[in-house]
């Protein structure tokens, strides 16, 4: 038996998958691999995930250059959910240009932004995608 096999893949064979700072413990982003993502991590050492909205693998930082290097590869307790020890490269995970994508804080039954762009979006993603 393989250790993907050990993966609970939900009906689409996917698994959710959380990016951690390895160093700080900070959460970064939320995602989805497929059996070829995981395997692909693994390999290279490099997070790669499943786009769904692209149906298509997708390497971290391909486009923005903000590339995640895993340190360590966990599975949860049900064994249905990755986490991800990675050293962000470039401090920026987010497509909006923030340290991590769960900058919106609930506070007093409103959503308040906590964490301040880094970069602007326009200059990490110069090149339009159709």
């Amino acid at each position: 038996m393989s250790w993907l096999d050990a993966v609970k893949w939900d009906a689409n064979g996917l698994v959710p998958v959380i990016a951690q700072a390895h160093d700080s413990g900070c959460v970064l982003m939320f995602a989805w691999m497929n059996r070829d993502a995981l395997q692909l991590t693994y390999d290279t050492k490099k997070a790669v995930y499943w786009s769904r909205s692209r149906n298509k693998l997708w390497r971290k930082g391909e486009e923005s250059g903000h590339t995640q290097i895993v340190h360590e590869i966990r599975l949860d307790c049900d064994e249905d959910v990755v986490l991800l020890k990675v050293e962000q490269i470039g401090d920026i995970a987010c497509h909006t240009g923030r340290h991590s994508c769960f900058f919106q804080k609930l506070d007093n039954k409103q959503w308040v932004t906590d964490q301040p762009v880094i970069k602007n979006p326009s200059e990490i993603y110069t090149e339009v995608k159709k």
